[in-house]
């Protein structure tokens, strides 16, 4: 089974391109973040944060376009892909990205002072 579910703070707003009849891709990172500790001896481990490529498509990636933005707090449930390429020099590279199947917007709505 491939499942991979994270809880962390979108590093920039989605960038969203649009495909064949209305279909659509968007791209962010999201930072995951263990919190540090202190080991038995006083020794401090710090806080570690790991960035992860995130992928949504069609109507999910609608959704991020409209209502996710930079700093917000997700939950993504998807699958870990592997790809590679070649850069322009000629060098092997390695991606590693989440394909988004689920998400749910866990930082709070803004308030709208205009409303009653």
């Amino acid at each position: 089974m491939n499942k991979v579910m994270l809880i962390g703070n979108v590093g920039k707003d989605p960038d969203v391109k649009y495909y064949d009849a209305d279909q659509a891709v968007a791209v962010f990172p999201l930072a995951t973040t263990e919190r540090g500790y202190t080991l038995p001896n006083g020794t401090q481990v710090p806080d570690r944060t790991d960035w992860h490529n995130i992928v949504l498509y069609r109507g999910l990636a609608k959704v991020a376009e409209k209502y996710v933005h930079k700093g917000d707090k997700l939950y993504i449930e998807g699958r870990i892909k592997y790809r590679s390429y070649d850069d322009q020099k000629g060098q092997k590279r390695y991606v590693t990205e989440i394909y988004g199947e689920n998400m749910e917007l866990l930082s709070p709505k803004p308030q709208d002072n205009n409303e009653k």
